[in-house]
């Protein structure tokens, strides 16, 4: 669980003062991927200590920053490795850097290299030079369809809780609690509840650029009201009563707009303002919305067992 390499300088092949320092995270991954780049090229790699984050994450967090990168120049003694001026970090921590402050307390000046690090050979044989589209980046379906066990695993265990709470709840009748009664009637919240998971934290992130919205919340709302509806269509509701399809349409989307919102840290669509604009207006949806439901759930609970709370609307079936 704990996936550091030290901070510090490495050298990658035979480095002497000539050769270029790259500057990454003490992320192991982020290294690692640094130096199989490297494969080849004689060079340093000055290793940050960014508790253990990656270099994008670590930028936005300060730890990937200018303070420690100067502090880090001193303790290698760079100064003193290589002969040269020239020190270069990945364009993605360039948030975290303020490369005149570095070349002011240390001499060196900061090069920002190009996003992915299969480039940084074309970078450093074109003269330290990255094309537009090395400065671009990507997220394809392949990197997308990687980080969906990232989403769906934790969403899982949450699953978990709520299919125990489902079954209890719903086997609870006036003569005790009922296996059978626990399963008929818990059957469809559970169907349901795993349409929520994979609308949000699957097909979201599949379907990412085709859905309509900038927002991840937008997004997993409008997927998980698909799937909602389509699973309702295809005989999730067969047995039940209008009061669960209106407590399935609240609660179903809303659910898989909360799986969604988890990948928006995964994504390069949106950056630290960006989540935390949808935080604030998706939150408080999310709690009104889980209110309602348990409201609406209580109804047809009590309604099942012979206490009608909302006499005159007929018959509340689940």
């Amino acid at each position: 669980m704990r996936y550091l390499t030290a901070p510090g300088l490495y050298a990658i092949g035979e480095p002497d003062g000539n050769s270029d320092v790259f500057v990454s995270a003490n992320y192991k991954l982020s290294f690692d991927i640094l130096r199989r780049a490297l494969k080849g090229f004689n060079a340093w790699i000055l290793v940050l200590d960014t508790k253990g984050i990656n270099v994008w994450c670590a930028a936005g967090k300060g730890t990937f920053g200018t303070d420690e990168l100067i502090k880090r120049i001193f303790e290698a003694r760079l100064y003193e490795v290589v002969e040269h001026k020239r020190i270069i970090v990945p364009q993605l921590g360039a948030p975290g850097i303020a490369a005149h402050v570095v070349q002011k307390e240390t001499g060196f000046r900061v090069h920002y290299g190009p996003v992915e690090a299969s480039d940084v050979r074309a970078y450093v044989n074109a003269g330290y030079k990255a094309t537009e589209d090395m400065r671009l980046k990507r997220f394809p379906v392949a990197d997308r369809l990687v980080l969906i066990p990232l989403e769906l695993i934790p969403a899982m265990k949450h699953y978990a809780v709520y299919a125990l709470i489902i079954f209890i709840v719903s086997g609870i009748s006036p003569s005790g609690i009922s296996f059978m009664d626990a399963w008929n009637r818990g059957l469809p919240f559970l169907f349901l509840g795993l349409a929520a998971i994979f609308a949000g934290a699957v097909v979201t992130p599949l379907a990412l650029p085709l859905l309509p919205f900038r927002s991840f919340a937008v997004k997993g709302w409008l997927a998980g009201m698909a799937l909602t509806i389509a699973a309702l269509m295809g005989g999730a509701a067969a047995q039940t009563g209008k009061l669960f399809i209106v407590l399935s349409l609240i609660f179903y989307p809303l659910a898989s707009s909360y799986a969604a919102l988890q990948f928006t840290g995964a994504s390069t669509y949106t950056g630290m303002t960006g989540v935390r604009k949808e935080m604030n207006y998706a939150m408080p949806v999310y709690i009104a919305g889980a209110v309602i439901s348990a409201m609406l759930f209580a109804a047809v609970k009590l309604a099942e067992l012979g206490l009608n709370p909302l006499r005159g609307l007929g018959p509340l079936r689940w």
